[in-house]
């Protein structure tokens, strides 16, 4: 009897765990139907009375939300195929080439892994105003078009790849390049697929770049329109929680879609045999 019942009580405190981190969702979702009315009521209300869409309406006229989303795509996108090209060739050289020092360097750029970026953010700065790359496509995307955890990530997945291929390969006389494309790349897929939904999450979510960076509203991004339908005078939380959930929506849909990949990815190589 003890086991059933520990079992019972451990899944009782994970729907307790689960409902706390998933209310504040359901909630923005629930606010950005309530009338202004609803939503500033007290003590507040846990369901719109009716399907009230005037929130979203009036978000698309006070900020080109439209804009700000494409392009924060865009720059999602593009930083995305970045960190999957470099780290995928960084991760095969330290996985399969020997080379001298090759653990030291290792261990060099996965100590990267420990200095905050907000560290970084200033000689980042200084770079891209030096190259007059401010307000611009570059600036937003080139400095995280490479990333040690990516390299990281890959590496371990790389390294659990069957030897006897590689072996086979160079019998038959490929390089490392043909090595790499038709070996290691199509193998690596699910390691690939965690490092494309992590990357374009973190690159989607980014704030604090962006507002430093642009000026235009050309070029801002979809966390900047966000902070926009904020007013010095008065803040109406239901246009708030309605631009979250615009901005929400993209990203909630490519982790329910990979999902399963990225927990595959990011267990590999936790668990021997």
């Amino acid at each position: 009897m003890n086991r059933p019942l520990q079992k019972t009580f451990i899944y009782i405190l994970l729907a307790i765990a689960a409902a706390l981190v998933l209310y504040p969702i359901f909630y923005t979702f629930s606010a950005t139907f309530m009338t202004p009315d609803e939503a500033s009521a007290y003590p507040p209300r846990f369901l719109p009375s009716s399907f009230y869409v005037g929130s979203i309406v009036a978000v698309f006229q006070l900020v080109p939300i439209a804009k700000f989303i494409t392009n924060s795509f865009i720059v999602s996108l593009i930083i995305m195929i970045g960190q999957l090209m470099t780290s995928s060739m960084a991760a095969y050289a330290f996985a399969n080439i020997r080379f001298k020092g090759k653990a030291f360097i290792f261990s060099l750029f996965m100590a990267t892994m420990m200095i905050p970026w907000e560290v970084t953010i200033i000689p980042n700065y200084l770079t891209v105003k030096k190259w007059d790359w401010l307000d611009s496509l570059q600036g937003l995307t080139v400095p995280f078009l490479a990333t040690a955890f990516g390299t990281f990530l890959l590496r371990q997945f790389f390294l659990q790849l069957p030897k006897e291929l590689f072996e086979a390969a160079r019998i038959d006389g490929c390089g490392h390049i043909r090595i790499f494309f038709r070996i290691v790349l199509p193998l690596g897929r699910p390691a690939l697929a965690t490092l494309a939904v992590y990357a374009f999450l973190n690159a989607w979510n980014m704030y604090l770049w962006p507002l430093l960076i642009t000026n235009s509203e050309a070029m801002r991004t979809a966390q900047i329109g966000i902070a926009m339908l904020q007013f010095e005078e008065l803040t109406v939380w239901n246009l708030v929680l309605a631009g979250v959930t615009i901005v929400l929506l993209p990203s909630l849909i490519l982790l329910i879609l990979g999902l399963k990949q990225l927990v595959r990815g990011l267990t590999a190589g936790a668990v021997k045999g």
